[in-house]
Parts: C-alpha cells; sequence; structure tokens
C-alpha cells in the first residue's frame, strides 16, 4: 500500500502546500485542521479522492482533539509513515498587559503541548508497525515545523520566539528518546515563508520564499531524514550568524525591529 502522511494545520499555508507535494509524490494524505470545509474543498479541487485522502477535524491547542483525530485517522487509514506538527499561531505580545499573559499561554500551548499531542497517539502505533510496512528501515518520522525565530528572541515576539525555540529543543529531545528505537524525527526551521500567516507582518522579510518553494524542500529533507534543517538555505546562514552573535551587537541589531502585532 501506498505511504501515509498525517499533517496539522492542511487548511492553508505551509501545510496545504506540503499536503499538495506530497500528493504529487503519490503518497495517500490525512490532513487534519479545524477549518474541515476548507480542506474538503481542496480535496475536491486536486481530484484527491477518498481512497487518496481524508480529512479531520482538529485544534491542536486542545490536546483531547487532536488526539480523538489521530485515532480516527489510525481507524480510517492506518498508521501514517510521516507524521507533520505543523500547526501553530504567532500572535505578538506586550509583558506589561495583562491579557497578554493570555496569549503567551496560548501560543505555547498551540504551537507546543500541540506539537507533543499530535505525536503522542501514533509513537505506539509506530512502534508496533509490521515490518513489511516499514520505510527505509524507519519505524516512522515525526516531523516538527519551527522557526528560525527560535534561534533568538526578537523584541515583541516573546511568545512566538519562546514557542519555536521550545519546539526546538522538544524535538531534539524527542530524537534522543526516539531515535534507538528505530524513529526519525526531522526538525524544520522555515525563514520567512509567503503565507496567510506572514501577510500580517509589518516589518521586512529577507529570503521570503513561496510555500511550494518550502514544501518541496521539506519533502526532500524529511525523505533524507535530516534531523535539523532551516529552510531556505540564506537564511540557514543568517541562523548561523544570530547564534554566535554577541548580546550587545544582537540588542543593536535589533533595537529598532517592528514589533509582532498584538491580538488587540
Amino acid at each position: 500500500m501506498r505511504p501515509l502522511v498525517f499533517i496539522t494545520g492542511a487548511s492553508s499555508g505551509i501545510g496545504q502546500a506540503l499536503a499538495l507535494r506530497y500528493h504529487q509524490a503519490g503518497w495517500r494524505l490525512a490532513l487534519a485542521a479545524r477549518r474541515q470545509s476548507e480542506m474538503q474543498a481542496w480535496l475536491l479541487t486536486h481530484g484527491v479522492g477518498a481512497d487518496d485522502g481524508q480529512c479531520y477535524s482538529a485544534d491542536v491547542s486542545d490536546a483531547n482533539s487532536i488526539i480523538a483525530a489521530a485515532h480516527h485517522c489510525l481507524r480510517t487509514q492506518g498508521v501514517p509513515h510521516v507524521v507533520i506538527a505543523n500547526a501553530g499561531i504567532s500572535i505578538g505580545m506586550d509583558t506589561s498587559v495583562r491579557q497578554d499573559l493570555d496569549v503567551l499561554q496560548q501560543v505555547l500551548t498551540t504551537n507546543v503541548t500541540g506539537m507533543a499531542a499530535t505525536f503522542h497517539p501514533f509513537i505506539e502505533a509506530m512502534r508496533s508497525r509490521d515490518l513489511s510496512d516499514r520505510r527505509h528501515g524507519s519505524m516512522g518520522t515525526l516531523v516538527g515545523i519551527a522557526s528560525v525565530a527560535g534561534i533568538r528572541g526578537m523584541p515583541g515576539h516573546a511568545a512566538y520566539c519562546a514557542s519555536k525555540a521550545a519546539t526546538i529543543s522538544y524535538c531534539e529531545s524527542l530524537r534522543g528518546e526516539l531515535k534507538p528505537q528505530g524513529f526519525k524525527v526531522v526538525t524544520l526551521a522555515p525563514g520567512y515563508i509567503k503565507t496567510p500567516l506572514t501577510q500580517k507582518n509589518k516589518f521586512p522579510m529577507p529570503f521570503l520564499m513561496s510555500a511550494a518553494s518550502f514544501a518541496d524542500q521539506a519533502f526532500q529533507t524529511i525523505e533524507r531524514g535530516t534531523s535539523f534543517r532551516v529552510i531556505p538555505t540564506p537564511m540557514a546562514w543568517v541562523a548561523r550568524i544570530l547564534r554566535i552573535l554577541p548580546d550587545a551587537l544582537f540588542d543593536r541589531a535589533f533595537k529598532n525591529q517592528p514589533r509582532k502585532h498584538r491580538a488587540n
């Protein structure tokens, strides 16, 4: 049987672009997002029949919701070979404003706990996978979509940067836990990708790339089982510089950085 990929946040942006790339590669699709009607319309538009793709209504900020969707997928389509925890949100915050503490909690719950809840139902199912159903000798591949924003904390981006830094560390920990058991854990850190999420940004976005171009590079990276990659390559060089840039220089470089828009 053709391999199966499970993707969260698949109703738009990166998730939708990844779904198209995997469909073009002949994979079956299991798509999860809050906007089920939009996923169903996308499947219809691209001629994806019931045997090739299914969609599941789920909210990753609610662990029980995404876990229920995962179990539905397991019953309906079987065990995925790749699980991509892509769903996430980006909202600016001001720590001096009381309601923005709730924003911080919302972002961390969605971007970090939601990722763990996405992976959780599939680990035991993948571990029990029949030998004949494994790809490249692997139990399965878990993919976390982080961000280059997780490398250093940007002014006004505290919630998002903190969540993506946590995503990177979480996936690194998970890789150490599961690699000895035959799993692959891949962390992808996109730079600026042209999606509905970034259209709201009111600041320069260097090396902006299309979601389709990102999906193509992401697909190849996941197939290789690369543990960590920043996409696109020019942003990877920026990330390397940011990692080693002394705090004084970093603070000077970003002191006038426009803040991420707040929820209100």
